[in-house]
């Protein structure tokens, strides 16, 4: 009952802020809930069953903003939050520590910057000639300039979002190498191995637990993250070009590009999102076998 009681605050809080929410926002993809009946009698409201989702399966753009959603998460999930947060990690922790300290504090720079800020800054660098920042260097080795927000829209965002990826995962990974045994390293120096052989025989096998967290949690957050997105290009340029699903969520939902928000419709979206959360958990479980990481030590007496 101790364990319990220690557990209930933490239980208590997933309860109000993760559960409660779904099951509100569940019951809202199943209504016609629009901004015309909310601001003014809620009592209008009236339950659909699944026709939203029915609309949503009808969407013309669903599937584009579904495969948009893919390409972002996956892209910048391998290039940036799980693999060069890991090279990151790796090299800061084979040189000088306090090199190594100063060089980490550099990569947070990114996630501890104001969204505002952050994203005023990559748009001053992608802007048009002779305002772009890029484009002045370009124009200053005589090579020509670029609209790069209309060019190259998804390298930006994934840029944009994998450098504040990057921290996160650092951190993580730095701190689960700084933990391995010391004893360990010395018997692979004694051994005779070489740095690259300690990372792959040593380093990366006891990093399974840290790796299962941090893609887990990355690629959810990457899932419901839309606020860079939504600052540097807001799903465009043109017509849903870098538009994401929890993207589309927001906009059905709050911030309609035809004045009518749907929150009903909206919610479908973000209902959509968290099945999509969930089966991806239990996949990573899965494929880093979960099971076999909590299990308890087995002592074998002979």
């Amino acid at each position: 009952m101790t364990a319990y009681g220690f557990m209930a605050p933490a239980g208590l809080l997933v309860l109000l802020f993760f559960f409660l929410p779904v099951l509100i926002v569940l019951y809202l993809s199943l209504t016609n809930l629009a901004s015309a009946n909310f601001t003014s009698n809620l009592a209008e409201m009236e339950f659909i069953g699944l026709r939203n989702f029915q609309t949503l399966l009808n969407d013309q753009f669903a599937k584009k903003i579904f495969f948009n959603t893919i390409f972002y998460v996956l892209s910048t999930l391998a290039l940036f939050n799980v693999t060069a947060a890991l090279i990151v990690s790796l090299l800061t922790a084979h040189i000088n520590r306090r090199a190594g300290f100063i060089f980490r504090a550099l990569w947070i720079l990114p996630r501890i910057t104001t969204s505002t800020v952050y994203i005023l800054i990559w748009r001053r660098m992608m802007a048009e000639a002779p305002f772009g920042i890029i484009n002045q260097v370009n124009t200053a080795l005589g090579w020509p300039t670029w609209n790069y927000g209309s060019e190259n829209p998804w390298v930006f965002v994934i840029l944009v979002n994998g450098f504040i990826g990057i921290s996160f995962g650092m951190i993580i990974f730095t701190s689960a190498i700084e933990s391995i045994p010391k004893d360990l390293m010395n018997a692979s120096l004694v051994d005779g191995s070489s740095y690259l052989q300690r990372i792959r025989h040593v380093t990366l096998p006891l990093l399974r637990w840290p790796l299962l967290f941090v893609v887990t949690y990355q690629s959810l957050s990457l899932l419901t993250s839309f606020e860079q997105i939504l600052l540097l290009t807001d799903g465009g340029p043109g017509l849903y070009r870098t538009e994401v699903w929890a993207l589309t969520a927001f906009h059905r939902a709050l911030s309609n590009y035809f004045g009518n928000t749907q929150w009903g419709y909206g919610s479908a979206f973000a209902v959509v999102l968290v099945i999509i959360g969930v089966v991806l958990a239990v996949v990573y479980m899965r494929v880093f076998r979960f099971d076999e990481l909590v299990a308890e030590p087995r002592i074998e007496v002979l």
